[in-house]
C-alpha cells in the first residue's frame, strides 16, 4: 500500500510539473516574440544571439542576458524556450531576454578557449576576452533592440556564472546588475577539476568526454555526434580498473581533447592556471553584484565564496556587493522545491524563498527602479537550525575562533592533549581507496556533500575523532582551517578532512521515510575537503615528504553555515583517499599525471595528537 501511495504521489507530481511547464510555454509564446541575430565583435567574429522581446510595447524593458557554452537551444525563430530567465518570475515580471552562444561554441564563430583569460592591457582589436565580447554585445543590444530602457543585467550558473563574473572588468556603462552564481573561478585551487591541487578525476573525465570534443564549425546540438562513448555502471570499479591517469588518454581521449592534454601537462599551479583565475581582475567594478552559491555544491562552492570575497576586498565599500548561500546543490536555488536534499529536510522551500525575496527584487531594483534596496550584505541559510540569517558582513563580525583538538582514543576537545608521542597509525593502500560515498553509483552524485559517513567511519584507514555530547547549540559561520601533524612512510600523500554532525542515538526517522533512512546515529557530512600534500608549502613548487618525519599540513576548507544542536556531537574524520571523486595519490613523489600503475604503493600514516604536535580544526563560532 505504501509503495502504491508513493507511486501515485510521484505520478501526480509529474503530472503537475508537466502542466506547469506547458502553462509556462504557452505564456511565453503568447507574450514574447523571438528573434535571432549574429552580433559582430570588435575583431569581426560574429556571435549567435537568441532574443525574446515582450509583445507589449507600451513601455520600456531592461535586458536580462545569459552567455553560455552550453547552447542557446532551441534554434529557429519559431522554436521557443520553455522558460525565460532562470525562473518564470522574471518572464512574468517583464524583461527582454538575451541568450548568447559564447565565442567558439555551437553556432557562434571563433575559437573556443576554456575559461578564457582576461587581458588587462589590450593593444588592438584582436585582443579580445569574455569582457570585450560582453561589452560589444551589450553595446549592440542597447542601440538596436526596440523599447529597451538602456539597462542590462547578467546572471548565470556554473560556467555561465564565470561569464557573469567576466562581464564585470571594464563593464559597459549600461550593465547595472550582475549575479555570478556558482561561478567557475579557479580550476586548480577549488572548483570543478582540482581542489588544493588534487585532481577531481571523475568530474573532469565525465565533462570532457563530451564538452571537450572539438567542434569543426558552427553547428547545432543535433549535429554534434563526435562525443566519446563511455559505458559503465559502477564508478568505483571502472576508475579503479582504469588505473593510472595516462591510461585515460590511451583508452579514450587520444589527442582529440585539448584541455585534457592541458590538464595532464600542468600538474602545478603555473601560469597556465593562474591566467584562468579571474579574481585579480575584479577591481574597479561598477555594476551591483550578488554572488550566489550552495553550501552543498559539489562543483563550485569555492567559486561563489571567493568571487564574493574578491569583490568585497578589491572594491570600495560604496560598491554594492552581496552574498547568498543556501543549503543547495549545484544550481539548487533554481529548483522547484528545495525543502529536501539527500536525507535532510530544511523545513521550508528555500529556493522559492530566494527567488521571490532576493533574486527578483535585486534585479527589479537595479534595472527597473522597483522596490527598495533593503537586502542585507549576506543572506545565509544556517542548516541544523534551518533558518535564514541576515549579516552585515561575511563572515559575520560577532564570531569567535575556537579550535577542536584531536585526542587519543578518538576524542575531540577544545583543549589540546598534554600527553607525549601520541598518534594514530594505519595503512593506506591506493589499490583499496576509501570510497567517497556508500553504495554503487554510476555518475558522481550531488548528495555525497551531506551524506551519512558511517560507512567510512568503519574503515581502518579512516581516523575518527568526536566530541562528547553537546550541552548547548553551537553555530558555525565562516571558514575552517585544518592543521594536521602527520607522517608517512611514503614520499607523497593526500589528506581529506571531514567535519561531521553526529545525530543522537534517539533521533527519530523522517515521516514518511520512503528510503528507509536511519537517522539514529546519522553522521551528516557538513564539509569535506582534500589537500594534495606535496603542495603544503607552495602550489607552484611541490615538495616530497621525508619518510617518517612529522610534517605540518595546514589548509583552509570552504566556509560553512551550520548549527550543531544540543544533544549532537561534532566529529572529524581524516583519510588519505576519496575515490573516485579524487584521483589516487601513488604515495610516491612522481608526476601523478604521468605515473604508471607500478608507481602506486602502500604507505603507513600517522596522525599526531600530543602536546607538541596538535592536530586540529579551527572553527568560527557565531556568538548568539
Amino acid at each position: 500500500m505504501k509503495q502504491m501511495l508513493l507511486f501515485l504521489g510521484l505520478a501526480m507530481w509529474c503530472s503537475l510539473a508537466s502542466a506547469q511547464t506547458s502553462e509556462d510555454s504557452t505564456y511565453i509564446r503568447q507574450n514574447y516574440t523571438k528573434m535571432e541575430k549574429y552580433i559582430t565583435m570588435r575583431d569581426g567574429k560574429k556571435l549567435f544571439t537568441s532574443i525574446y522581446l515582450p509583445k507589449d510595447q507600451s513601455k520600456k524593458y531592461p535586458i536580462m542576458m545569459t552567455r553560455t557554452p552550453y547552447t542557446v537551444s532551441p534554434y529557429g525563430e519559431n522554436e521557443y524556450r520553455r522558460t525565460l530567465g532562470q525562473n518564470m518570475l522574471f518572464a512574468r515580471a517583464g524583461f527582454i531576454f538575451v541568450y548568447q552562444d559564447v565565442r567558439g561554441k555551437w553556432m557562434s564563430e571563433g575559437d573556443y578557449v576554456d575559461v578564457r583569460p582576461i587581458i588587462d592591457k589590450k593593444k588592438s582589436k584582436t585582443d579580445i576576452d569574455e569582457s570585450t565580447d560582453t561589452y560589444d554585445t551589450i553595446d549592440w543590444l542597447v542601440k538596436n533592440l526596440p523599447n529597451n530602457n538602456g539597462r542590462v543585467g547578467i546572471e548565470g550558473i556554473s560556467y555561465p556564472g564565470f561569464y557573469s563574473s567576466a562581464s564585470l572588468p571594464n563593464a559597459h556603462p549600461a550593465l547595472k546588475a550582475v549575479s555570478p552564481q556558482a561561478p567557475v573561478t579557479d580550476w586548480f585551487l577549488g572548483d570543478d577539476f582540482h581542489h588544493n591541487g588534487a585532481f577531481m578525476m571523475m568530474d573532469a573525465f565525465n565533462f570532457y568526454t563530451s564538452f571537450g570534443v572539438p567542434r569543426p564549425k558552427p553547428l547545432m546540438p543535433k549535429d554534434f555526434k563526435t562525443g566519446i562513448k563511455v559505458s559503465f555502471k559502477d564508478n568505483y570499479k571502472f576508475y579503479l580498473e582504469m588505473g593510472a591517469l595516462p591510461n585515460f588518454k590511451k583508452k579514450y581521449m587520444g589527442d582529440s581533447v585539448k584541455f585534457w592534454n592541458d590538464l595532464m601537462s600542468h600538474p602545478n599551479y603555473d601560469e597556465f592556471w593562474k591566467a584562468m583565475n579571474i579574481r585579480p581582475h575584479l577591481v574597479n567594478i561598477k555594476p551591483a553584484t550578488m554572488t550566489v552559491g550552495g553550501f552543498f555544491d559539489a562543483e563550485d562552492c569555492f567559486g561563489a565564496l571567493h568571487v564574493y570575497d574578491a569583490l568585497e576586498k578589491q572594491n570600495p565599500q560604496t560598491h554594492k556587493n552581496m552574498l547568498v548561500m543556501g543549503p543547495w546543490f549545484h544550481g539548487g536555488w533554481e529548483s522547484k522545491d528545495a525543502t529536501l536534499f539527500a536525507d535532510q529536510n530544511f523545513g521550508s522551500n528555500t529556493s522559492a524563498w530566494f527567488r521571490e525575496n532576493i533574486e527578483l527584487p535585486f534585479f527589479n531594483y537595479y534595472l527597473k527602479d522597483e522596490g527598495a534596496m533593503d537586502l542585507p550584505e549576506a543572506s545565509i541559510f544556517i542548516t541544523g537550525s534551518n533558518q535564514w540569517h541576515k549579516f552585515e558582513t561575511w563572515p559575520p563580525k560577532n564570531t569567535t575562533e575556537k579550535t577542536l583538538y584531536f585526542q587519543p582514543d578518538g576524542k575531540l576537545s577544545f583543549t589540546p592533549a598534554t600527553v607525549t608521542n601520541s598518534f594514530d597509525e594505519y595503512v593506506s593502500d591506493p589499490n583499496t581507496p576509501v570510497p567517497y560515498q556508500d553504495g554503487i553509483q554510476k555518475g558522481r552524485t550531488r548528495e555525497y556533500m551531506l551524506d551519512d559517513q558511517r560507512f567510512a567511519a568503519r574503515r581502518p584507514d579512516v581516523k575518527v575523532y568526536q566530541t562528547d555530547t553537546l550541552t548547548e547549540d553551537m553555530t558555525l559561520t565562516g571558514p575552517l582551517m585544518a592543521d594536521l601533524f602527520a607522517s608517512t612512510t611514503g614520499t607523497d600523500a593526500d589528506y581529506v578532512v571531514k567535519l561531521i554532525d553526529v545525530f543522537p542515538d534517539n533521533y527519530p526517522n523522517p515521516i514518511p521515510n520512503p528510503k528507509n533512512v536511519t537517522l539514529s546515529g546519522y553522521q551528516m557530512l557538513i564539509r569535506g575537503e582534500v589537500f594534495r600534500g606535496r603542495f603544503r608549502n607552495s602550489f607552484e613548487k611541490p615538495e616530497a615528504f621525508e619518510p617518517g618525519k612529522v610534517t605540518e599540513i595546514k589548509y583552509a576548507l570552504p566556509d560553512v553555515g551550520h548549527t550543531f544542536r544540543k544533544g549532537h556531537r561534532i566529529m572529524i574524520q581524516v583519510q588519505n583517499s576519496w575515490f573516485p571523486l579524487v584521483d589516487r595519490n601513488p604515495q610516491k613523489f612522481v608526476d601523478i599525471y604521468q605515473a604508471t600503475d607500478a608507481d602506486f604503493q602502500k604507505a603507513t600514516h600517522r596522525i599526531y595528537h600530543d602536546g607538541q604536535n596538535k592536530s586540529s580544526l579551527k572553527i568560527t563560532v557565531l556568538e548568539q
